[in-house]
């Protein structure tokens, strides 16, 4: 391992992560239940809101890949055989962990990623929803039976597991995403390797380790850090028999192509580009709260980001944006691990220099800058990687700013005749991951329910993110696979079905071979 320079000093009350080697500030694997320092490649972690870099992440070669793979195929006849309840039972004494211990994880999710305290607890908060959901498993794995489908015949269904399986998260919600995934997979019986972003890795570590300390076996669980050549590793491996993966775009195209290449179950969700549209009937100010939110949230840094506002009526574009921007000014702008902020800054310098990139495209296009934030500096803060809300007005269809996804804090405002006009172009984009409108009119409502070609539809909600008991996911490009994360798609997801049948005559008979197909004709 390589010595770190010297670290700035940690935020106040970001709690010393457990797993990480002082004497190296590295952070490393953990495999069987145990922390394992194996590779020595690394990369720094940084702290967004200062520019620095704060500790060092192991990444995983193919070796630690194939050492988390064997400890899981090794826990996986006992975990298997284990009763759903007393997997339940693992899950409700880890969501007591999760709650006593909310507080350390938000730090780490702010010091790392950058969002605000309070985004992060919210972030926790829906990923624990999940594993409320899972302590249910007892109920979700029964199976389907039917006495007497044919002569003394009975049938009936099971739902097994798959194996080992495998979850690679993204930086945005180093919590939440992976609490989509690990909790629901164990508790139908799998074993999981999960492969968290090498960005902002502690918060999750720390999660994982508190899911052992409520009982967990050693090698259900197993996290790998690391990059492309972990993922690789786990599409590659013969042994993972399902990948899920929550990210960009060409990433979740390439996972789900060279995975389906090597025979596993996927389910990759992509990219978003998610519209609101407001109708003149809407109420404006509760609209345009809405959208602070849902636009500048996290700093634009999740895929159900509103990006787009389709205005009905020049009159509506017009009064939106006279509302939105005194709002987008007065935004608090700081270090997320301060309290009572609206907004922190971008996750890397790269992320930063993007976004600026795509406001920069869309002057370059003609659109008109409303407001500008590519030169907002925050005291105290002036190597961070910030960028300050920004709005655009009169963009087209045609415009990289439009087309694409920039997860930054950029809102567009697309302006249109008709609800049928707005609905044709979000119809016609590549995405359909989220969208939703603003409206007070219910016919309106519902012909937009019917008829958009997207995956999750929010009316008066800009964030239509499904509760755990439902599941989430996107449709077209935004979205790689059958079936959506959590909820009753997610135990499909980690489950095969089963179907036995089965006969007991009454009475001891020989009876004739029959040649033509069983049928109960």
């Amino acid at each position: 391992l390589i010595r770190p320079a010297p670290r700035p000093p940690r935020a106040r009350g970001v709690p010393h992560p457990p797993y990480e080697n002082p004497a190296m500030s590295t952070i490393a694997h953990l495999i069987n239940g145990e922390i394992v320092f194996r590779s020595g490649r690394t990369t720094a972690v940084y702290n967004p809101a200062l520019g620095a870099a704060i500790r060092q992440v192991e990444l995983a070669d193919a070796s630690t890949v194939q050492q988390a793979i064997e400890a899981a195929q090794a826990a996986f006849p006992a975990w298997r055989n284990t009763p759903p309840a007393k997997r339940a039972q693992v899950m409700f004494r880890f969501k007591q962990l999760l709650e006593a211990n909310k507080d350390k994880i938000a730090a780490l999710i702010s010091e790392e990623h950058g969002k605000t305290l309070e985004d992060a607890l919210g972030e926790l908060q829906r990923g624990i929803e999940n594993v409320e959901y899972a302590c249910g498993a007892p109920e979700l794995l029964k199976g389907e039976y039917n006495r007497n489908v044919g002569p003394a015949i009975d049938s009936w269904s099971d739902f097994q597991p798959l194996g080992v399986v495998a979850g690679i998260t993204p930086f945005n919600f180093p919590a939440m995403v992976p609490l989509w995934m690990y909790p629901l997979a164990i508790v139908c019986g799998n074993c999981f390797i999960l492969k968290p972003s090498e960005r902002d890795p502690s918060s999750t570590l720390l999660i994982a380790e508190l899911l052992h300390e409520a009982g967990l076996p050693k090698g259900v669980l197993n996290v790998v850090n690391g990059d492309k050549a972990a993922v690789d590793a786990l599409i590659e491996a013969p042994e993972v028999k399902a990948i899920s993966f929550v990210g960009s775009t060409p990433i979740a195209e390439y996972i789900y192509r060279e995975a389906n290449k090597h025979g596993k179950r996927v389910q990759a969700l992509g990219g978003a580009k998610n519209h609101a549209v407001v109708l003149p009937d809407a109420d404006l100010d509760n609209a345009v709260n809405a959208l602070m939110g849902a636009a500048y949230g996290s700093c634009g840094e999740r895929c159900m980001a509103i990006s787009v506002v389709v205005a009905v009526g020049d009159q509506v574009a017009d009064a939106l944006i006279e509302r939105l921007v005194p709002k987008i000014q007065a935004l608090k702008i700081g270090a997320g691990t301060a309290c009572g902020l609206d907004m922190g800054p971008l996750v890397s310098a790269a992320a930063r220099d993007k976004v600026k990139g795509y406001i920069d495209a869309g002057v370059a296009q003609g659109a008109r800058l409303v407001v500008d934030g590519r030169q907002r500096v925050v005291p105290g803060c002036e190597d961070g990687y910030f960028v300050g809300g920004t709005l655009f007005d009169q963009v087209t269809p045609q415009m990289s700013i439009y087309q694409e996804e920039i997860f930054g804090p950029v809102l567009c405002v697309v302006r249109a005749a008709s609800l049928e006009q707005a609905m044709q172009l979000i119809n016609d984009h590549e995405y359909g991951n989220g969208t939703c409108l603003f409206t007070r009119d219910g016919e309106a409502a519902r012909l937009f329910c019917d008829e958009i070609e997207v995956g999750m539809v929010g009316v008066n909600v800009p964030l239509p993110v499904p509760v755990s008991y439902h599941s989430f996911g996107g449709w077209k490009r935004s979205l790689f696979g059958d079936l959506h994360a959590y909820g009753p798609d997610g135990v499909r997801f980690y489950t095969k079905r089963k179907t036995i049948t089965q006969r007991w005559p009454q009475r001891a008979s020989h009876e004739a071979a029959q040649f033509a197909f069983p049928s109960n004709g």
